[in-house]
């Protein structure tokens, strides 16, 4: 005889963690493109803060940061005072690089919940 609870917790199971591998799947998909992202639209002065973005694996999913030069991250993306006076425009590029990879991540979030 056939236990139908168990054919259905089974299948819940393999179901569940074919998403729980997908989502990382997609985590570590979209930190990687973003990172390829950053480094194409940042600003290259010397070309070291281009070159600083990475992608860190944490215990909540990746993280995407500034290895090399952090301090300058708010500093290039909001604009800045001059010392004598004075402003530096805004040079936007993690705003939209992070509006992409919510994009990205949405998308692949919604194949792999339907599989």
């Amino acid at each position: 005889m056939i236990d139908i609870s168990k054919e259905i917790t089974d299948a819940v199971r393999t179901y569940t963690n074919d998403v729980k591998e997908g989502l990382q799947e997609a985590q570590k998909d979209v930190s990687k493109e973003t990172v390829k992202d950053l480094k194409g639209t940042s600003p290259k002065d010397t070309g070291d803060y281009a070159k600083g973005w990475r992608a860190k694996k944490t215990k909540r999913g990746y993280v995407v940061h500034n290895a090399t030069d952090y301090q300058l991250t708010h500093l290039l993306e909001k604009g800045h005072a001059k010392r004598g006076g004075g402003r530096v425009a805004a040079i936007p590029h993690i705003a939209p690089a992070e509006q992409r990879a919510i994009d990205d991540y949405e998308n692949r979030v919604e194949k792999v919940i339907r599989g």
